[in-house]
């Protein structure tokens, strides 16, 4: 495969500046809840911990593997993470907050972020193996919007709608990379994007169940502040009350049984508040580097499945950035996504960690300016 490089440097560097964050933001935001609903203040601290030794190990695994050996294994992967699917929907699944998105097996698994992994192989995979065939919409692409349909519906049920577009997003942008018709692909945004307008419509004219008083509330979050616009108002008024420069680390007030789970889905708002403007803004500048770097190893990959997995990689990320962070900044309704390498949650930081291996295998392969 020619003559390997070193490692990317900056996506070592960064990945590791973010988790290092969401560590140290996991326990500022976590402990007082931690505290009296858990009786330990600790608790997430050391659940964290442990599952980035996990991530680590995961990363340096994947980083070590060459990259073109996970195709064995595509088929594998995705009915693995089918049956996962299904078996979550099943008594088997554990039900946490009206979700039924877990199975525990001495450890809670989230077949859904196993999904995403799933996803990329096989797509990338495939996509290399039928190169001659993406051109026609029956044999080419089809097929891949079925895949992405199957898992949208299987996430979809627990219910998690977030990482169900999630999935399908990262699946398009993979088939477009991987030679779709620029017409099919135009095609495809537009009824994307009207059969989404369409749902939304409904829930909103409907005006039945939470999905209904999360859109109402984006529209007007202060028209039920202590309701339906809860979270988005607490979640503003954590991020404006930070300021330029944040209240200071640990020092927030929101944390405080005021912003719900602020270790998960709005750990972006407590950066806000205790790290303000410039601490935010940071954070998304340390995301916009690791895009841009993912972005790059893409581009000049040395072959098509290590630039469609690559591609499959940085859409993840992107959609899971602009989603976390545009919930938290009231920018659209309230939705679970975690925010990538910071917010608390074992399974998407082990697997996000052992993408970016993957990625980093793939830059060993990659000629491209280091600096």
């Amino acid at each position: 495969m020619g003559k390997k490089n070193p490692y990317d440097f900056t996506i070592i560097i960064t990945v590791a500046i973010l988790v290092t964050t969401g560590i140290i933001m996991v326990f500022s935001s976590s402990f007082s809840h931690a505290m009296v609903v858990l009786g330990d203040g600790y608790y997430f601290l050391k659940r964290v911990l442990m599952w980035t030794g996990v991530g680590l190990s995961a990363m340096i695994f994947c980083a070590k593997i060459e990259y073109w050996k996970w195709a064995k294994y595509a088929p594998t992967l995705l009915l693995g993470s089918i049956i996962l699917l299904v078996l979550v929907l099943t008594p088997v699944g554990k039900e946490i907050n009206g979700a039924q998105r877990w199975i525990y097996v001495g450890i809670s698994i989230m077949p859904s972020e196993i999904a995403k992994f799933a996803a990329i192989i096989f797509v990338a995979t495939t996509l290399n193996n039928k190169r001659e065939r993406i051109q026609t919409f029956a044999y080419g692409v089809a097929p891949y919007l079925l895949l992405a349909g199957m898992f949208f519906g299987l996430i979809y049920q627990q219910p998690d709608f977030s990482t169900a577009f999630v999935v399908v997003v990262i699946i398009v942008a993979m088939v477009f990379v991987g030679g779709m018709k620029l017409s099919h692909f135009i095609g495809l945004t537009a009824a994307g994007v009207a059969g989404l307008a369409s749902m939304i419509a409904y829930i909103f004219i409907s005006g039945k169940g939470y999905k209904a008083k999360r859109i109402t509330a984006f529209l007007d979050p202060w028209a039920d502040p202590t309701d339906s616009g809860f979270q988005a108002v607490q979640s503003l008024l954590a991020l404006g009350s930070g300021g330029l420069f944040g209240r200071g680390l640990g020092r927030s007030v929101q944390k405080h049984f005021y912003l719900p789970e602020p270790q998960n889905d709005f750990i972006f708002a407590i950066i806000g508040e205790e790290l303000g403007y410039i601490g935010a803004v940071a954070i998304i500048l340390l995301f916009m580097v690791l895009i841009w770097r993912g972005i790059r190893i893409a581009i000049n990959a040395p072959d098509l499945l290590s630039c469609l997995m690559a591609t499959g990689i940085v859409t993840m990320i992107i959609v899971q950035v602009i989603i976390n962070i545009a919930v938290a900044t009231s920018s659209m309704p309230v939705t679970g996504m975690p925010l990538p390498f910071i917010s608390f949650g074992g399974n998407a930081l082990a697997i996000l960690m052992a993408s970016m291996g993957i990625l980093l295998n793939i830059s060993k392969h990659t000629n491209m300016n280091r600096s």
